[in-house]
């Protein structure tokens, strides 16, 4: 319930309501107004986080930031903002919360984690302390990862297996097929009608499409390699449940490489992408030349190999050696894409130099949204050029 003076109309009643709310208790439109109830609660939600008050302390009449020092506090801060926002406002608060207020140091306790909501953001953050969390919160800390994995895998899981076979699939029909049985009549006259001669009522075929061979084993390898430093974070996860999703997928052989200055191979633990992710270490330096070394042992069949890197190109390590190897990758005939992104965030910060040298490789280099990765692969998968990958990739 908020009071407002009686000779308000409901409109104006509603506008200032909004205005000291967006304001808090500062000088300005809707300042007058006081707040009981829910909107009293909400405000102060808001003042914890947003507060302008001198030094970082409330003073009467205008909001002072701060969560306080205890955990039990914060919790209940957390269950408050649940309460009254919606959950995609939420995860803005709790991600402002982590900048402004220090609450990456109090998400190490178990209750603090059982408050707060799943999103892209806290689960980096989670995975950044994943070295220091006590064993009373680690558990509590898997649970906020699980949450959000299987989220993720509801929303991006199954339309990955059907882009990703309908490629394979696509790639694996015979151009030249040796015998009428394996000929694909249907697709043959479709890819052929304008070879119809009406004079004489038939269709003189210039290709014959093939059915393809369908057998069980692996088709195609991917690799993907995924930049663990602090700043790819949410492009992490997203490689990472989008590894899980494509280890499943019985025509692929699928690896996992996460790096940072060390080269680490997570692909033993793609059946379990929450112990993938908890197997990931955010923070330190960037050595991609480092990475692809390591990828280069694991290719075998070059031709049927796509190489996904997923870096903003920022090299720690030799940078000559890097495009070099990245080089010897295409040359041999691997399919080497980079995303400089695998997220929702928008334009990255990325090395354009390091793109530029990539790109005259043959090596393409854009960000891609996790709801764009599907079709990307697909693309990759079927041997398309650079600019179809883009244009896939929506780059």
């Amino acid at each position: 319930m908020t009071e407002t003076p009686e000779s308000a109309g409901a409109g104006d009643v509603e506008r200032m309501r909004r205005w000291r709310l967006v304001l808090g208790g500062d000088a300005g439109e809707g300042a007058d107004v006081v707040l009981s109830g829910d909107d009293a609660r909400m405000d102060g939600a808001l003042a914890k986080l947003y507060g302008t008050g001198e030094s970082g302390r409330s003073r009467p009449g205008r909001r002072g930031a701060g969560l306080g020092d205890s955990a039990p506090s914060v919790a209940r801060w957390l269950g408050d903002i649940r309460a009254y926002f919606p959950s995609s406002v939420v995860q803005v608060m709790q991600r402002d919360a982590i900048e402004r207020l220090d609450l990456a140091r109090l998400l190490l306790e178990p209750e603090m984690l059982d408050a707060v909501e799943p999103d892209i953001h806290l689960v980096g953050t989670l995975l950044s302390l994943n070295r220091v969390l006590p064993d009373r919160a680690r558990e509590s800390a898997r649970s906020v990862v699980r949450a959000l994995v299987r989220e993720l895998e509801r929303r991006l899981a199954e339309r990955t297996r059907s882009a990703v076979g309908g490629a394979l699939d696509r790639a694996a029909r015979s151009v030249r097929p040796r015998r009428p049985s394996e000929v694909d009549w249907d697709r043959t006259i479709r890819a052929n009608l304008r070879h119809y001669q009406p004079d004489r009522g038939t269709l003189v075929p210039q290709r014959l499409v093939g059915h393809g061979r369908r057998g069980r084993g692996v088709r195609r390898d991917v690799i993907l390699c995924v930049d663990q430093s602090g700043s790819m974070a949410a492009s992490v996860v997203y490689a990472s449940v989008f590894g899980a999703v494509l280890a499943s997928v019985r025509s692929l052989r699928t690896s996992l490489v996460a790096f940072d200055t060390s080269v680490v191979d997570l692909t033993g633990q793609l059946h379990d992408p929450v112990e993938l992710l908890f197997g990931t270490q955010l923070g330190g330096g960037t050595d991609i030349n480092r990475a692809l070394a390591y990828c280069q042992t694991l290719v075998s069949r070059p031709n049927d190999t796509v190489l996904v890197l997923v870096t903003d190109l920022y090299e720690g390590g030799v940078r000559d050696e890097m495009l070099r190897r990245a080089a010897a990758l295409t040359g041999a005939g691997v399919r080497v894409i980079v995303l400089l992104a695998l997220s929702d965030e928008g334009a990255p910060s990325y090395d354009h130099d390091n793109a530029a040298a990539l790109a005259a490789l043959g090596v393409p280099a854009f960000a891609c949204t996790p709801d764009a990765f599907p079709d990307l692969m697909a693309a990759a998968l079927e041997g398309r050029d650079p600019a179809a990958l883009a244009d896939a990739a929506g780059a």
